[in-house]
């Protein structure tokens, strides 16, 4: 590993951890100008592909579901922690199924259904765009359900 400070080529590692998206974070020290830093590995597998609407394919990029989810949860009470699990949720179910290609739907139904339950409003907001309302009579029929939890739940 090269210092990112001094260019040198030689590293100590200090500490390593590993953390829930698929990563290990490592903290190095650099053997000549003994500055610290951190660096983070991913393991790379076979790529994933992504198959959209018209069939066409794209690698599978984390960072549009985290797009996604932030567009969703503007400006409501979510952390970005909160998002991050989220992510790293759905990023290791595709892996465990270790399929090579998804189906976009498949991630938006995972997406979908973890909005559910983090927040609501979020989670109308992921609907709206995710299903593709034409009228109020499609955000009806999408919150129904929830409005039936919810009078359920004060009537006991």
């Amino acid at each position: 590993m090269r210092c990112p400070f001094c260019q040198h080529d030689e590293t100590k590692v200090i500490d390593s951890r590993t953390s829930q998206d698929f990563s290990i974070r490592r903290r190095r020290q650099c053997l000549s100008c003994e500055r610290r830093f951190t660096t983070y590995e991913r393991i790379e597998e076979s790529p994933v592909k992504v198959v959209k609407k018209d069939g066409s394919r794209i690698a599978f990029d984390r960072g549009k579901i985290r797009f996604g989810i932030e567009k969703a949860c503007y400006k409501r009470p979510v952390s970005d922690h909160q998002i991050d699990q989220v992510v790293a949720d759905v990023e290791a179910a595709i892996y465990e199924d270790g399929l090579r290609e998804v189906p976009s739907r498949q991630i938006g139904e995972m997406v979908f259904n973890a909005l559910r339950d983090l927040d609501k409003v979020a989670f109308v907001r992921f609907a709206s765009v995710y299903r593709e309302f034409k009228d109020v009579n499609d955000f009806v029929d999408e919150l129904q359900p929830i409005l039936d939890d919810r009078n359920r739940s004060t009537v006991d």
